[in-house]
């Protein structure tokens, strides 16, 4: 059954070929043989996920489902989840259990899918590796002295090597589509506003997205259904009519667009990542796709920008982390200042603090018109550079990545190099535009990743485009060997 997507688990659910409690079952053993090698989880909810199965299994009993009821998933440890732990895998808050779910929790529970934990991640997801973990690194299941990429490294990981069928994961600066593409899985990342923040801890508010990690396009779309939507408690969620996103998956891409960044295929692109995305682009073509060079000229900006935003915001979030209200607290304090110091000093770990250092330097007088400001006209340059392309072009194609996995500890010493990992795909991020990562082949047994950016709010056309790839190719039907 760990082969299978969510829509034939949903098939065999319908047909009684099996019940949401055998299914859950067989997902918990996956996790208890295999989670010790990948690290994959940080919490898994055994008695939990069987109670919410039986209670699938009675809706299908008497026919009230949707397609997602009684399917196993996971959520990033991100999303608060009332009365399991929320940990945003740092030791600051190792021991917060929230008392509320978030809307996307809500609206997957709505859904009637079952919950089987909470799945590892960078320190409020802040990294592009999965080491900078409290709970230690997720390992790539192609290849486990490989990372998974990151933030969300434990839900690809976890799609990947089948211990769970879907997984929640959030993207600041591609946290769902840079690890989508190194472990080989579908990860879309929606319009800003498209799918509720409110529940989902913020690292930086003006970034963060939250979508899902699935197998294939087919599955995302299920998914999407239910995670979008209009949220009066997210002031940054936008009201859209609701559609249907499986509905157009296999309209046919005759007369499609198709931009070619000239920014994204240059010297940072490793040669054979490049033969891969080349591959994969005629096979758009073969699926009707016009190809054309595009410019996207201040893209060599995005990452410097970005690494002045996010720290900057992150630098205020995190500032509620104090020990004294909830989360982590120091052993007996001597006064209010030393809480406060070594609460965070010793709550937060390394690369958190580099982050805040660097926005509350950002933020501070007589540095933020020189940083801040600067990095937020920057930002408006990059809005006009899609918008300018998006009037030539239906959707813009290139790679994820400039390379396949790289080794656990290589670039932990070099954050700049840590940095470069994003650099395809922070530029969506900061411009607010919807984006997707999809299998498209491999180097030296490490996938590679292609990346789609649509228009504000074009969802559905990602969706179809990527879905009609995966029908003439199977790059995302891959399963590691070594959980086969």
């Amino acid at each position: 059954m760990y082969r299978q997507t969510l829509s034939e688990l949903s098939d065999a659910l319908v047909q009684k070929r099996i019940s949401s409690v055998e299914l859950t079952q067989h997902f918990i053993d996956r996790i208890n043989i295999h989670n010790p090698v990948l690290n994959s989880f940080i919490t898994v909810t055994v008695d939990a996920a069987m109670e919410q199965a039986r209670a699938a299994d009675a809706k299908r009993a008497r026919d009230e489902t949707t397609p997602l009821t009684g399917i196993p998933m996971a959520h990033k440890d991100i999303f608060c989840t009332s009365d399991i732990r929320t940990s945003c895998g740092s030791k600051m808050l190792d021991n917060f259990i929230a008392p509320y779910d978030a809307t996307v929790v809500e609206q997957l529970n709505n859904a009637g899918m079952v919950i089987l934990g909470k799945t590892n991640m960078d320190e409020f997801a802040m990294g592009s590796s999965n080491e900078t973990s409290y709970y230690g690194v997720v390992t790539n299941p192609w290849k486990d002295n490989h990372v998974p990429g990151g933030s969300s490294g434990g839900s690809a990981a976890a799609v990947a090597a089948g211990l769970i069928p879907m997984a929640t994961g959030t993207d600041t600066g591609g946290s769902i589509r840079q690890p989508a593409a190194l472990c080989g899985i579908t990860g879309l990342k929606p319009t800003y506003g498209l799918v509720s923040r409110y529940g989902m801890i913020a690292f930086a508010s003006s970034l963060d997205q939250g979508g899902p990690m699935t197998r294939s396009a087919e599955d995302a779309a299920l998914v999407l259904n239910h995670m979008a939507g209009f949220d009066p408690r997210d002031s940054t969620s936008v009201e859209q009519p609701a559609i249907d996103y499986t509905d157009n998956l296999d309209n046919d891409l005759d007369g499609l667009k198709v931009g070619l960044p000239k920014q994204y295929f240059n010297e940072s692109l490793d040669s054979e990542v490049a033969v891969v995305i080349d591959n994969a682009i005629r096979e758009l073509e073969k699926l009707g796709a016009t190809i054309s060079d595009i410019e996207l000229p201040n893209a060599h900006l995005s990452i410097p920008a970005y690494y002045v935003i996010a720290p900057a915001e992150c630098s205020s979030n995190l500032s509620r982390y104090d020990g004294v209200r909830f989360g982590y607290r120091c052993d007996k304090p001597r006064d209010l200042l030393d809480l406060y110091c070594r609460t965070r000093a010793e709550g937060f770990g390394r690369e958190v603090k580099r982050r805040i250092m660097i926005g509350t330097y950002a933020l501070s007088a007589g540095y933020y018109d020189a940083y801040y400001l600067k990095a937020q006209q920057i930002r408006r340059l990059l809005q006009q550079d899609f918008k300018n392309a998006f009037t030539d072009v239906d959707v813009i194609v290139g790679p994820t990545t400039p390379d396949v996995a790289f080794s656990i500890g290589e670039r932990t010493e070099d954050p700049v190099s840590m940095y470069l990992s994003d650099i395809f795909t922070v530029s969506v991020n900061l411009a607010g535009l919807p984006a997707m990562s999809i299998p498209a082949g491999f180097k030296n047994g490490l996938p590679v990743g292609l990346q789609l950016i649509g228009n504000y709010f074009q969802e559905s056309r990602l969706l179809n485009i990527a879905h009609r790839f995966q029908t003439i190719t199977d790059w995302h039907r891959r399963i590691p060997e070594a959980f086969q």
